[in-house]
């Protein structure tokens, strides 16, 4: 970036805002990563799927370029949509049957010249303001390793499930379930496991972030998801500006 970026955060407020995000998502699901899905739209380089007439959409802008979105969820919101984006994919009876008040984090994406701290420090203080607003108490989605292959990504998988795994209360279940914990304890290379995390993960186990039960393997997305999520009475608001301003994400 040539000039000091002048970010601004705020909620997608008409059809112009929820395209910029969407075509930020092409740029990096599809073009980046190697994505697509049945609504993508080729010709106009958008990124969309039937869920987003339901969210709300979180938007950092550098001056008026969208950089990075966060898709916000809310149980309000699944309820009109028929569902979580997320159900799709793992079984949230427990949270669900937990009472607590729930919203998940989707599509989360910057552009590349801004991932590191000081983007995601403002995107991450814009969904601190949300969460407080709307009284939010588990934030969960899926977070996604690039490509199809769990036996090349088994030592992180397996160090995720070991280390990280939700309480059982809490805990979902991926429904085309690939097991998680891979490498035995004792073969476990930790350090190597670590390096292959990416880091948006790494931020949220830096928080409190715990993984749910198996992976699901997305090959629409090009990508092995694991089911995150993070209790808002645990996560640490010192830890989140930490990391943030280290440049960490």
């Amino acid at each position: 970036m040539a000039a000091e970026p002048e970010f601004e955060v705020r909620l997608a407020k008409d059809a112009a805002d929820l395209r910029a995000a969407q075509r930020l998502r092409y740029q990096v699901f599809v073009e980046e990563l190697g994505g697509g899905g049945e609504m993508v739209d080729h010709g106009a380089r958008l990124e969309r799927d039937r869920f987003d007439a339901h969210s709300d959409h979180m938007i950092l802008w550098d001056g008026d370029r969208a950089v990075g979105v966060y898709r916000l969820m809310r149980a309000d919101h699944a309820a009109s949509a028929g569902g979580f984006y997320t159900e799709a994919e793992y079984d949230l009876a427990p949270l669900k049957a937990s009472g607590r008040s729930l919203l998940e984090l989707g599509r989360s994406c910057l552009l590349p010249d801004y991932r590191g701290g000081a983007a995601m420090y403002h995107l991450w203080t814009g969904l601190a303001g949300y969460v407080a607003e709307h009284g939010i108490e588990i934030l969960f989605g899926v977070a996604s390793f690039h490509g199809t292959d769990a036996e090349a990504l088994k030592g992180s998988l397996s160090l995720l499930a070991q280390r990280h795994l939700a309480p059982e209360a809490l805990r979902v279940r991926s429904r085309a379930y690939q097991e998680m914990n891979l490498v035995p304890q004792e073969a476990l290379d930790r350090r190597a496991a670590m390096l292959q995390v990416p880091a948006l993960i790494k931020a949220y186990l830096r928080l409190g972030g715990m993984v749910g039960e198996g992976a699901y393997v997305d090959h629409a997305f090009n990508t092995v998801d694991v089911f995150l999520m993070m209790d808002t009475a645990r996560m640490n608001a010192q830890r989140a500006r930490i990391y943030a301003q280290e440049g960490r994400v």
